[in-house]
């Protein structure tokens, strides 16, 4: 299926399961769309006015998708796999490109989201992507990110994050769980997908907060140090675990330059 990019928003069949999405900007056509991929706790609603924002400054057609579990697309079965990521890049996200059509894409992922897209870069050969920005990635685990986890599983138990995730999960408790539990398990402390790195052929945007709770700027090395393909970095001070919610024009700014570079190449 085809997406219907002037209805704005709908639904699309992608690894089995009907997934929300929703579009800004123009249609599809010579420029790159941007694809955004959420966090392990995020979907469409939860990005806010960020695409509204990225699709103005770029002048280019934006799209973000919900992913099974999360937001108001069909329930996960749980409990997900250690390799839950590597089986959205491979299995879920091809659908969702193909949905959108032949042209060229640039993934932009958060958290999460940023790790499957570089998993998918890494893993499948789609000559359609053509850039990678990644926000706040996460290619290894880190025993204080495993902290925050577990403060966070804590949090699930005694405070009202139940109600306040309702507000924009059809499912709360398997966009929670699904997550928490999948990070919790001892097999993921072993869980290192670096590897991907070493396939990169397109230019790579990685955005980080210092203050990340979540990830050290090892990450980031990670990225710089195993790319063969040109890497920029944007690293911001007093910034934690969400760069464009933390300091969202200076995102916007390194986004924005990003994909004019990106086209200039491109087109010369």
């Amino acid at each position: 299926m085809t997406l219907n990019w002037a209805a704005g928003n709908g639904r699309l069949v992608a690894g089995g399961a009907a997934l929300e999405w929703a579009c800004w900007g123009p249609e599809p056509g010579e420029g790159p769309v941007i694809v955004m991929l959420h966090e392990g706790l995020g979907c469409v609603a939860l990005w806010r006015d960020f695409p509204t924002r990225i699709a103005a400054a770029t002048g280019l057609p934006v799209l973000a998708y919900s992913r099974a579990g999360y937001g108001q697309s069909d329930a996960a079965t749980l409990p997900r796999p250690v390799d839950y990521m590597t089986a959205e890049a491979v299995d879920v996200l091809p659908d969702v490109l193909d949905a959108i059509g032949p042209g060229p894409v640039i993934l932009m992922g958060h958290s999460d989201g940023a790790t499957i897209a570089a998993e998918y870069a890494g893993r499948v050969a789609d000559y359609r992507v053509r850039g990678l920005i990644l926000m706040a990635p996460h290619f290894f685990t880190e025993p204080m990110g495993l902290q925050e986890i577990e403060r966070a599983r804590q949090a699930w138990e005694t405070t009202n994050l139940r109600d306040r995730m309702g507000k924009y999960h059809a499912n709360p408790e398997v966009a929670f769980c699904g997550w928490n539990a999948a990070w919790l398990n001892p097999e993921f402390r072993d869980w290192h997908v670096g590897e991907v790195i070493d396939y990169l052929r397109i230019p790579t945007l990685v955005i980080q907060g210092r203050d990340d709770q979540y990830g050290t700027l090892a990450q980031v090395r990670e990225v710089e140090e195993r790319s063969y393909a040109p890497v920029d970095v944007v690293v911001l001070v007093n910034c934690r675990h969400a760069p464009h919610q933390d300091h969202p024009d200076a995102v916007l700014a390194a986004i924005t330059d990003y994909c004019a570079r990106l086209i200039r190449i491109e087109t010369a």
